[in-house]
């Protein structure tokens, strides 16, 4: 576990309050001149029930080349493989060769950090724990719920199927989401064919399902931390969603939990990081895995991510879900009663505390 400062009794209400009411993030803790971070943001860095806290071992999270996957049937037919392997052994893949261009990729990442890093009078204009605003920036979605508070900061929207006017946008990072999300959109329906297919189904199955109706963009920032001893970046989770869409800079801090070990991504120029969310794992009945990972806070340099969620829907829906009927068998009975997806993710999550 890590070390951890004497924490006396205080008014943490009040401190997570007037930390909100700031509109500043955390960055803005930093701009003020912080040097030790507020007692809100202390909790265990590490999971006690891993075997290793230094995330050095044999393992590699998959690197997929997606080369070929539309042109060539036998280049398909393997990468299809690929990904099945992927997502039924690690829940996360990287992919390389996908059709972004990398001018593309870092400018989306400029854009971020552009956003976060600019004068904090201009981001207040778009900070609100309002959701159904198109656009918003907001520091830990759960503020006010989470047993400590994570180092980081967030610019999110909404881009399918109904994106923000251009000019809602912060004028920083205004031209390129609209590309950005293009992009992004045509790889995501690329990864469903070929998870479809990887399931032996037809090749549209998971797209006609509703699993890429909704794609939701988030732009973290994670700013240097004076402690990181007694932080994290992002805590130990999983995705609620069908598939994440993940571009980093190459800094790097994303640990994911395999075989009960923190495995570092480690950030490759040009790739981007692939996971299964527990939507995806309901309805493939736990054939594909929806993996925990977590993100470390560090004292020398910020960190940008841009991760794209791909679902049904934003808020609670009361449509139904179920493991697909065509991968049921005698041998392999449903795990899971029909529910919403509201409920599925909560019984995942509770069986993981």
């Amino acid at each position: 576990m890590a070390t951890t400062r004497n924490i006396p009794e205080y008014d943490r209400k009040s401190e997570l309050k007037a930390f909100d009411d700031s509109k500043s993030g955390v960055k803005g803790l930093l701009d003020g001149g912080m040097t030790k971070i507020p007692l809100m943001f202390i909790h265990p860095r590490y999971n006690p029930d891993a075997k290793s806290e230094s995330a050095v071992s044999q393992f590699r999270v998959p690197l997929i080349d997606l080369d070929g996957v539309k042109d060539n049937a036998t280049v398909r037919a393997k990468i299809i493989d690929q990904v099945r392997g992927a997502c039924e052994n690690w829940g996360f893949f990287q992919v390389v060769n996908h059709g972004i261009p990398a001018s593309v990729l870092e400018e989306m990442i400029d854009g971020i950090r552009g956003f976060h890093e600019q004068d904090t009078q201009m981001k207040k204009e778009f900070y609100t724990r309002d959701f159904k605003d198109k656009v918003s920036f907001v520091s830990n979605f759960d503020l006010f719920e989470a047993t400590a508070a994570t180092w980081k900061d967030s610019l999110s929207w909404p881009m399918v199927p109904n994106p923000p006017d251009p000019t809602e946008f912060p004028a920083v990072c205004r031209d390129i989401v609209t590309e950005y999300s293009k992009q992004v959109k045509r790889l995501g329906y690329t990864l469903f064919e070929l998870l479809s297919e990887g399931l032996g189904l037809h090749v549209n199955h998971l797209k006609d399902t509703g699993c890429a109706e909704v794609i939701f963009h988030v732009g973290h920032y994670y700013p240097p931390c004076p402690e990181p001893e007694l932080t994290l970046g992002a805590s130990r989770h999983a995705d609620s969603g069908f598939l994440t869409v993940l571009l980093q800079d190459q800094v790097g801090g994303l640990q994911v939990l395999h075989q009960n070990q923190w495995i570092d991504l480690v950030p490759m120029p040009g790739a981007l990081v692939i996971n299964v969310g527990f939507s995806l794992q309901v309805i493939t009945n736990d054939r594909f895995k929806s993996i925990e990972h977590r993100v470390l806070a560090n004292r020398v340099s910020s960190r940008v991510s841009m991760a794209s969620a791909f679902g049904t829907t934003l808020f609670p829906s009361s449509k139904l879900y179920s493991p697909i009927k065509e991968l049921l068998t005698q041998e392999n009975p449903p795990k899971y009663k029909e529910a919403t997806l509201q409920a599925h993710v909560a019984y995942l999550r509770g069986k993981r505390v």
